[in-house]
């Protein structure tokens, strides 16, 4: 399999903003914003950053020229607090926890406040995908003339490049796998369900939703329980690089290795491993194959 360079995510950089102006930070939880934030500051960017309360890593704030946070349903106060800081750029970086909107007491327990009423009611009153809250939130914002802008158009180097990516590679029974979870993956992502399949010997064990990668991993593992599973994460095919990209670390290897995955198949140039090569060690340590392909090789039978 031969190295490719992803296009497709170039096409928004030329309105990236230069370096010294003013970028915000819309934080939830993960690795993700502290690598973002890292490059921003070696860019020269000026970062603002703001974390959702209870998810936003402690440390982000050492890479911020200003940081605050926020609570989780408080739209109107996130955008006061970027408007005060002069900020019209933001980007979105790190896992929002969206099993709180489905607690006792939400209500209660959030607290909204008017703008985030006004965009629920407005904006995500039809149905709560992943895509149709997150375009919610960056209407509300654009109201007040603050627009969102992908990751991506500032740290590029972030996708993950394609082949194989570590010295074990799939087998042929693995390979079949990876290409019938990519096709059951592109559908949940068409549904906008969620961007990851678990499947083992041509059956899907688990599908990633509202939990996220991580306890689908787990979930897979209770079901399996001889493990051997192969784990599939790919793009949406309507997929908005603002929000959501696919997203892999270290944590997901801890997954996979406590719940017995042997296989993790990305899309090319579409994802991004974040501590690439802590990753890419660890992988190789517990016997994990990593492979990036891109849409042509999932229709192969074998690996190349």
């Amino acid at each position: 399999m031969a190295d490719i360079i992803p296009l497709r995510h170039f096409e928004a950089c030329q309105q990236t903003p230069p370096p010294g102006t003013k970028v915000g930070l819309l934080s939830g939880a993960g690795r993700f914003p502290i690598v973002f934030a890292q490059a921003a500051q070696k860019q020269g960017y000026e970062l603002h950053g703001l974390g959702v309360v209870g998810m936003v890593p402690d440390e982000l704030s050492d890479y911020c020229h200003n940081y605050s946070t926020v609570p989780l349903a408080r739209i109107g106060q996130a955008i006061r607090w970027f408007k005060r800081h002069q900020v019209d750029h933001v980007v979105m970086a790190g896992k929002i926890e969206k099993t709180v909107l489905f607690q006792s007491n939400r209500l209660w327990r959030l607290m909204p406040d008017l703008r985030t009423m006004h965009m629920w009611l407005r904006y995500a009153s039809d149905n709560k995908k992943d895509d149709t809250i997150l375009l919610a939130v960056i209407r509300e914002f654009e109201r007040d003339r603050i627009h969102f802008a992908s990751a991506l158009d500032f740290c590029p180097e972030l996708l993950v490049q394609h082949g194989f990516l570590t010295r074990r590679k799939p087998t042929t029974s693995q390979w079949k796998d990876i290409c019938f979870g990519w096709e059951m993956a592109k559908e949940i992502g068409r549904l906008d369900i969620g961007q990851t399949v678990i499947v083992n010997d041509t059956a899907v064990i688990a599908v990633e939703a509202i939990e996220g990668t991580d306890k689908a991993i787990l979930r897979a593992g209770e079901l399996c329980k001889r493990g051997g599973f192969t784990v599939v994460k790919v793009s949406k095919p309507q997929q908005d690089y603002r929000f959501d990209v696919p997203t892999i670390g270290v944590q997901t290897l801890r997954s996979m290795q406590e719940a017995g995955g042997r296989v993790l198949a990305v899309e090319a140039g579409q994802t991004i491993i974040i501590d690439e090569p802590e990753v890419l060690e660890l992988a190789d340590k517990l016997g994990i194959a990593i492979v990036s392909l891109n849409a042509e090789e999932a229709q192969l039978r074998v690996a190349c």
